[in-house]
Order: structure tokens, then sequence, then C-alpha cells
């Protein structure tokens, strides 16, 4: 049976993401902070942003989907190096804690894969999201690298979202007026669902996509694309 790690499946995006891959028969595991309320095969705890590494586990991995994120949005002249850092530990090394520790759980497999992601904002310059930016550019330049280093028997893939409509995005989808304001900036004029993220994760992990590996996948509505 296929076997997926996520890290961050208590909610939005993992979340949304582990129901699918249950729904399918599919075991997964989890590692985060906070278990989620689902029917998952294993759950580590682990703080990403903690001194410690993730423990190990036995068996193999199909795949490894990082979602941990953040949006600290402010004024560049309003950010402290700190803030960069923070970004960077949540965003990027956090990634590289969880696939190291669990890159030899991949090898026992034929073929398994990477799923990352980043955000519309590396692609289209957006004021107040320089910090968030500089992580998830790192995020991508990663994931090309693995990709490179890891072919053919490791695909690594990352999503570029925009807004979601997540638990991490509640400042800025918490009423009515903000997510008619958002939703009229996007040429379908709606923000996303975290089930369009999953949707879209599911089939990258699966073996219709087995064909695609060091690609930036935006999934934003038309927005870094369509100007109308």
């Amino acid at each position: 049976m296929k076997r997926f790690l996520i890290a961050g499946a208590s909610s939005g995006i993992g979340f949304a993401l582990a129901k699918k891959l249950i729904s399918h028969s599919y075991e997964v595991v989890s590692i985060s902070r906070t278990k989620p309320d689902l029917p998952i095969d294993q759950h580590i705890h682990f703080d990403i942003t903690g001194p410690d590494l993730p423990i190990a586990i036995e068996g193999h991995l199909n795949g490894i989907v990082y979602c941990p994120g953040s949006i600290n949005l402010k004024p560049f002249k309003s950010l402290k190096p700190k803030d960069f850092q923070n970004d960077l530990e949540i965003n990027l090394i956090g990634a590289i804690k969880i696939i190291q520790a669990y890159l030899p759980n991949l090898m026992n497999t034929e073929t398994a894969s990477i799923l990352l992601f980043s955000t519309v904002a590396v692609h289209t310059g957006m004021p107040y999201h320089s910090s968030v930016a500089t992580a998830k550019g790192a995020v991508e330049g990663f994931s090309k690298a693995l990709a490179a280093e890891l072919a053919p028997r490791i695909r690594v893939n990352v999503i570029a979202p925009s807004l979601v409509q997540t638990p991490l995005s509640f400042r800025l989808t918490d009423n009515e007026t903000k997510i008619t304001s958002a939703s009229e900036r996007h040429p379908l004029k709606r923000i996303g669902q975290p089930e369009d993220i999953a949707s879209m994760a599911m089939y990258l992990l699966s073996d219709d996509a087995s064909w695609i590996t060091g690609q930036i996948l935006h999934i934003d509505g038309g927005i870094s694309s369509l100007r109308l």
C-alpha cells in the first residue's frame, strides 16, 4: 500500500490532502505539533522551529509533502533580519529537516515524490511580501537542485498558490469584504480553497504525474499570468 508523510496535516491544505489520500485507501503519516482529527496511520509530534530532529520511522514512504508556511506581510522598512530568518526557518529549513530525516524511507521504493509549497509572490512581485517571497524563492531554488540530484528515482515539485482560505490566511480572509476584494483581483473571481490545491497535490503524488519533476506549478486563479 502507498504511504505518504505529510508535515502540517492538522489544518488547511495538508488536512485537505490527507483526507483525499485516506479516501483513496492510502496510508498517511502525520508530522506536526498537533495531531490531525483524521484516521491516520501514524502521528509524529515535532516542532519544525525547535532544535531537535524528527524521529526515525520504519518502512517505506511513497511521498513527502511539506505544508508549513508563513504569511508575514510587512513593509520592508518594518522588517528585521530576524523576520527573514524566521520565515526561512519555517519554509525552508523545516523542509530540509523533514526531507533529510525521511529520505531513506523514500529510497525504499522504486519511485517516490517530494512536494513543497511556494507562493505566487515569488513569480509576481507584490508589496509587503519581501520576507515570505525571499523564503519561498529559496524553496523553489532548493527544489530544482534537489530534483536534479534525486532524479530519476525521486521526483520533486512545487505548488505556488495565490491566496487560499486556510487558518494561516485568517487575517486576510476573516470577513466577506476582504474575501470579495481578494477575489476581484483574480481572473477566476474567487480565492482558492484547500481542496483546489489538494487536488493538484494528489495528482503530483500519483503515478499519473510520473514524467513531472523540477516544476513550479502556479495554481493561483490565473493571477500570475493573466491581466483582464
